[in-house]
Protein backbone atom coordinates (compact mmCIF):
# COMPACT_ATOMS: atom_id res chain seq x y z
CA UNK A 1 0.00 0.00 0.00
CA UNK A 2 2.80 2.42 0.93
CA UNK A 3 4.60 1.66 -2.32
CA UNK A 4 1.40 2.39 -4.24
CA UNK A 5 1.22 5.83 -2.65
CA UNK A 6 4.66 6.70 -4.01
CA UNK A 7 3.97 5.13 -7.40
CA UNK A 8 0.76 7.15 -7.80
CA UNK A 9 2.51 10.36 -6.80
CA UNK A 10 5.38 9.75 -9.21
CA UNK A 11 2.99 8.98 -12.07
CA UNK A 12 1.47 12.43 -11.67
CA UNK A 13 4.55 14.52 -11.03
CA UNK A 14 7.54 12.93 -12.73
CA UNK A 15 6.09 13.46 -16.26
CA UNK A 16 5.24 17.05 -15.33
CA UNK A 17 8.77 17.66 -14.07
CA UNK A 18 10.27 16.16 -17.23
CA UNK A 19 7.92 18.14 -19.49
CA UNK A 20 8.74 21.34 -17.63
CA UNK A 21 12.48 20.77 -18.00
CA UNK A 22 12.13 19.92 -21.69
CA UNK A 23 10.05 22.99 -22.49
CA UNK A 24 12.04 25.47 -20.44
CA UNK A 25 15.48 24.36 -21.60
CA UNK A 26 14.74 24.70 -25.32
CA UNK A 27 15.74 28.38 -25.61
CA UNK A 28 18.05 28.49 -22.60
CA UNK A 29 21.01 29.90 -24.56
CA UNK A 30 21.74 31.49 -27.92
CA UNK A 31 24.65 29.02 -28.22
CA UNK A 32 23.22 25.86 -29.75
CA UNK A 33 26.05 23.67 -28.51
CA UNK A 34 25.66 24.87 -24.94
CA UNK A 35 21.90 24.38 -25.06
CA UNK A 36 22.38 20.88 -26.46
CA UNK A 37 24.88 19.93 -23.74
CA UNK A 38 22.67 21.26 -20.95
CA UNK A 39 19.60 19.51 -22.29
CA UNK A 40 21.49 16.27 -22.85
CA UNK A 41 22.39 15.81 -19.20
CA UNK A 42 19.21 17.20 -17.66
CA UNK A 43 16.89 15.20 -19.90
CA UNK A 44 18.88 11.96 -19.79
CA UNK A 45 16.48 10.53 -17.23
CA UNK A 46 16.74 10.08 -13.52
CA UNK A 47 14.37 9.62 -10.61
CA UNK A 48 13.72 13.38 -10.11
CA UNK A 49 13.85 12.48 -6.43
CA UNK A 50 14.77 15.91 -5.11
CA UNK A 51 12.00 17.99 -6.70
CA UNK A 52 9.58 15.16 -5.93
CA UNK A 53 10.48 15.43 -2.23
CA UNK A 54 9.79 19.18 -2.25
CA UNK A 55 6.46 18.66 -3.98
CA UNK A 56 5.59 15.84 -1.58
CA UNK A 57 6.11 18.10 1.44
CA UNK A 58 3.81 20.70 -0.12
CA UNK A 59 1.22 18.06 -0.95
CA UNK A 60 1.32 16.57 2.55
CA UNK A 61 0.74 20.01 4.07
CA UNK A 62 -2.03 20.86 1.59
CA UNK A 63 -0.18 23.64 -0.20
CA UNK A 64 -1.77 24.06 -3.66
CA UNK A 65 1.06 23.60 -6.14
CA UNK A 66 1.27 26.57 -8.49
CA UNK A 67 3.45 27.23 -11.52
CA UNK A 68 5.76 29.18 -9.21
CA UNK A 69 6.12 26.18 -6.88
CA UNK A 70 6.92 23.91 -9.79
CA UNK A 71 9.61 26.23 -11.16
CA UNK A 72 11.23 26.65 -7.76
CA UNK A 73 11.14 22.91 -7.08
CA UNK A 74 12.47 21.90 -10.49
CA UNK A 75 15.33 24.39 -10.13
CA UNK A 76 16.91 21.90 -7.75
CA UNK A 77 17.23 19.36 -10.55
CA UNK A 78 19.43 21.83 -12.44
CA UNK A 79 21.77 22.11 -9.47
CA UNK A 80 21.83 18.34 -9.07
CA UNK A 81 22.61 17.79 -12.75
CA UNK A 82 25.46 20.31 -12.67
CA UNK A 83 26.99 18.30 -9.82
CA UNK A 84 26.70 15.05 -11.78
CA UNK A 85 28.36 16.52 -14.88
CA UNK A 86 31.33 17.74 -12.85
CA UNK A 87 31.45 14.58 -10.72
CA UNK A 88 31.83 12.48 -13.88
CA UNK A 89 34.78 14.46 -15.25
CA UNK A 90 38.19 12.78 -15.70
CA UNK A 91 39.64 14.98 -12.93
CA UNK A 92 36.95 13.73 -10.55
CA UNK A 93 35.42 10.23 -10.86
CA UNK A 94 36.25 9.77 -14.57
CA UNK A 95 32.97 8.05 -15.41
CA UNK A 96 32.06 7.25 -19.01
CA UNK A 97 28.46 6.18 -18.35
CA UNK A 98 25.58 7.95 -16.61
CA UNK A 99 21.95 6.80 -16.70
CA UNK A 100 22.85 4.31 -19.39
CA UNK A 101 24.27 6.93 -21.77
CA UNK A 102 27.73 8.41 -22.39
CA UNK A 103 28.56 11.09 -19.85
CA UNK A 104 28.61 14.73 -20.88
CA UNK A 105 32.37 15.01 -21.34
CA UNK A 106 32.40 11.83 -23.46
CA UNK A 107 29.60 13.21 -25.65
CA UNK A 108 30.66 16.86 -25.91
CA UNK A 109 34.27 17.04 -24.68
CA UNK A 110 35.55 18.16 -21.30
CA UNK A 111 35.46 21.87 -22.12
CA UNK A 112 31.80 21.98 -23.11
CA UNK A 113 30.80 19.61 -20.30
CA UNK A 114 32.41 21.88 -17.71
CA UNK A 115 30.69 24.91 -19.21
CA UNK A 116 27.32 23.14 -19.31
CA UNK A 117 27.66 22.45 -15.60
CA UNK A 118 28.78 26.02 -15.03
CA UNK A 119 25.64 27.24 -16.79
CA UNK A 120 23.22 24.97 -14.96
CA UNK A 121 24.34 26.09 -11.51
CA UNK A 122 23.43 29.80 -11.88
CA UNK A 123 20.35 28.87 -13.89
CA UNK A 124 19.01 27.09 -10.82
CA UNK A 125 19.21 30.37 -8.90
CA UNK A 126 17.68 32.24 -11.82
CA UNK A 127 14.66 29.93 -11.75
CA UNK A 128 14.25 30.56 -8.03
CA UNK A 129 14.55 34.32 -8.50
CA UNK A 130 12.06 34.59 -11.36
CA UNK A 131 9.67 31.90 -10.11
CA UNK A 132 7.03 34.37 -8.97
CA UNK A 133 7.07 33.14 -5.38
CA UNK A 134 6.79 35.73 -2.57
CA UNK A 135 10.06 37.60 -2.17
CA UNK A 136 10.61 36.36 1.38
CA UNK A 137 10.35 32.76 0.19
CA UNK A 138 12.76 33.44 -2.70
CA UNK A 139 15.29 34.89 -0.27
CA UNK A 140 15.01 31.91 2.08
CA UNK A 141 15.26 29.39 -0.76
CA UNK A 142 18.23 31.12 -2.37
CA UNK A 143 20.17 31.19 0.88
CA UNK A 144 19.32 27.57 1.71
CA UNK A 145 20.30 26.30 -1.75
CA UNK A 146 23.59 28.22 -1.71
CA UNK A 147 24.41 26.72 1.68
CA UNK A 148 23.48 23.20 0.57
CA UNK A 149 25.49 23.33 -2.65
CA UNK A 150 28.49 25.33 -1.48
CA UNK A 151 31.67 25.05 0.58
CA UNK A 152 29.90 23.73 3.68
CA UNK A 153 27.65 21.39 1.73
CA UNK A 154 27.88 19.38 -1.47
CA UNK A 155 31.22 20.79 -2.66
CA UNK A 156 32.82 20.13 0.72
CA UNK A 157 31.68 16.53 0.48
CA UNK A 158 33.08 16.21 -3.02
CA UNK A 159 36.47 17.46 -1.83
CA UNK A 160 36.52 14.86 0.94
CA UNK A 161 35.41 12.15 -1.47
CA UNK A 162 38.26 12.92 -3.87
CA UNK A 163 41.05 13.79 -1.48
CA UNK A 164 40.39 11.14 1.17
CA UNK A 165 40.32 8.28 -1.34
CA UNK A 166 42.90 5.74 -0.24
CA UNK A 167 42.63 6.82 3.41
CA UNK A 168 40.18 4.80 5.49
CA UNK A 169 37.89 7.24 7.26
CA UNK A 170 36.33 6.47 10.62
CA UNK A 171 32.55 6.17 10.64
CA UNK A 172 31.84 9.72 11.90
CA UNK A 173 33.99 11.22 9.14
CA UNK A 174 32.34 9.00 6.53
CA UNK A 175 28.91 10.08 7.74
CA UNK A 176 29.93 13.73 7.49
CA UNK A 177 31.24 13.19 3.95
CA UNK A 178 27.90 11.72 2.91
CA UNK A 179 25.85 14.36 4.75
CA UNK A 180 27.64 16.92 2.61
CA UNK A 181 28.10 15.18 -0.73
CA UNK A 182 24.69 13.54 -1.06
CA UNK A 183 22.62 14.57 1.92
CA UNK A 184 22.88 18.35 1.57
CA UNK A 185 20.69 18.65 -1.54
CA UNK A 186 18.17 16.17 -0.12
CA UNK A 187 18.08 18.21 3.10
CA UNK A 188 17.45 21.29 0.96
CA UNK A 189 14.61 19.55 -0.89
CA UNK A 190 12.78 19.12 2.42
CA UNK A 191 13.62 22.68 3.50
CA UNK A 192 12.32 24.04 0.19
CA UNK A 193 9.03 22.19 0.51
CA UNK A 194 8.63 23.33 4.12
CA UNK A 195 9.29 26.98 3.22
CA UNK A 196 6.78 26.97 0.38
CA UNK A 197 4.14 25.10 2.40
CA UNK A 198 4.54 27.26 5.49
CA UNK A 199 5.22 24.23 7.69
CA UNK A 200 5.07 25.26 11.38
CA UNK A 201 8.45 25.85 13.01
CA UNK A 202 7.82 23.15 15.62
CA UNK A 203 7.40 20.50 12.92
CA UNK A 204 10.35 21.40 10.71
CA UNK A 205 13.12 19.78 12.82
CA UNK A 206 11.41 16.39 12.57
CA UNK A 207 10.88 16.77 8.82
CA UNK A 208 14.55 17.63 8.44
CA UNK A 209 15.55 14.69 10.62
CA UNK A 210 13.57 12.54 8.19
CA UNK A 211 15.32 14.17 5.22
CA UNK A 212 18.77 13.71 6.73
CA UNK A 213 18.13 10.04 7.54
CA UNK A 214 16.71 9.54 4.05
CA UNK A 215 19.80 11.16 2.52
CA UNK A 216 22.09 8.91 4.53
CA UNK A 217 20.07 5.84 3.53
CA UNK A 218 20.22 6.96 -0.11
CA UNK A 219 24.02 7.06 -0.08
CA UNK A 220 24.41 3.77 1.78
CA UNK A 221 22.01 2.14 -0.68
CA UNK A 222 24.01 3.54 -3.60
CA UNK A 223 27.22 2.18 -2.05
CA UNK A 224 25.62 -1.25 -1.71
CA UNK A 225 24.35 -1.23 -5.29
CA UNK A 226 27.85 -0.40 -6.55
CA UNK A 227 28.98 -3.68 -5.02
CA UNK A 228 25.99 -5.89 -5.83
CA UNK A 229 24.71 -4.65 -9.22
CA UNK A 230 25.85 -4.58 -12.82
CA UNK A 231 26.37 -1.55 -15.04
CA UNK A 232 23.34 -2.60 -17.10
CA UNK A 233 21.17 -2.58 -14.00
CA UNK A 234 22.34 0.81 -12.71
CA UNK A 235 23.04 2.63 -15.96
CA UNK A 236 26.53 3.55 -14.75
CA UNK A 237 29.82 1.78 -14.15
CA UNK A 238 29.86 -0.36 -11.02
CA UNK A 239 32.59 -1.74 -8.75
CA UNK A 240 34.58 1.47 -9.21
CA UNK A 241 34.57 2.55 -5.59
CA UNK A 242 36.66 -0.37 -4.39
CA UNK A 243 39.09 -0.07 -7.31
CA UNK A 244 39.62 3.62 -6.56
CA UNK A 245 39.79 3.01 -2.79
CA UNK A 246 36.83 5.30 -2.16
CA UNK A 247 35.35 5.60 1.30
CA UNK A 248 32.05 3.70 1.30
CA UNK A 249 29.94 1.85 3.83
CA UNK A 250 30.76 -1.60 2.42
CA UNK A 251 34.49 -0.81 2.48
CA UNK A 252 34.31 0.28 6.12
CA UNK A 253 31.65 -2.04 7.55
CA UNK A 254 31.48 -4.89 5.02
CA UNK A 255 28.38 -5.63 2.98
CA UNK A 256 26.43 -7.03 5.93
CA UNK A 257 27.40 -4.05 8.08
CA UNK A 258 26.36 -1.64 5.33
CA UNK A 259 22.97 -3.32 5.10
CA UNK A 260 22.62 -2.96 8.85
CA UNK A 261 23.48 0.73 8.64
CA UNK A 262 20.89 1.13 5.90
CA UNK A 263 18.22 -0.50 8.08
CA UNK A 264 19.16 1.80 10.95
CA UNK A 265 18.92 4.92 8.76
CA UNK A 266 15.49 3.83 7.48
CA UNK A 267 14.30 3.25 11.05
CA UNK A 268 15.53 6.71 12.04
CA UNK A 269 13.61 8.23 9.13
CA UNK A 270 10.45 6.35 10.09
CA UNK A 271 10.71 7.54 13.69
CA UNK A 272 11.16 11.15 12.59
CA UNK A 273 8.10 10.98 10.34
CA UNK A 274 6.09 9.53 13.19
CA UNK A 275 7.05 12.44 15.43
CA UNK A 276 6.28 14.94 12.64
CA UNK A 277 2.82 13.38 12.26
CA UNK A 278 2.14 13.76 15.97
CA UNK A 279 3.29 17.37 16.03
CA UNK A 280 1.46 18.40 12.87
CA UNK A 281 -1.62 16.20 13.34
CA UNK A 282 -1.34 15.29 9.66
CA UNK A 283 -1.03 12.07 7.70
CA UNK A 284 2.50 12.11 6.30
CA UNK A 285 2.25 8.71 4.65
CA UNK A 286 3.26 10.24 1.32
CA UNK A 287 6.66 11.21 2.72
CA UNK A 288 7.03 7.87 4.48
CA UNK A 289 6.34 6.14 1.16
CA UNK A 290 9.66 7.44 -0.22
CA UNK A 291 11.38 4.92 2.04
CA UNK A 292 10.07 2.12 -0.19
CA UNK A 293 12.79 3.21 -2.62
CA UNK A 294 15.19 1.15 -0.50
CA UNK A 295 13.10 -2.01 -0.49
CA UNK A 296 12.47 -2.30 -4.25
Amino acid sequence: MTEQILTSFEKVWRPRINAYLDENLRQVSDRELLTAAMRYSVLAGGKRLRPLLSLAVMTAFEQPITAANIRASVALELMHTYSLIHDDLPAMDNDALRRGEPTSHVKFGEDVAILAGDALQPLSFQWLADSGLPVDQIAQLTLALAQAAGPQGMVAGQVADVKDAGTQLALPALQQLHREKTGALIHYAIVAGAIQAGVPAAVRPELLAFGDAFGLAFQIYDDILDVTSTAAQLGKQTHKDAGEHKNTYPSLLGLAGAKGALAQAIATAQTAIGRAEQLSQRDLGLLASFLTYFTN
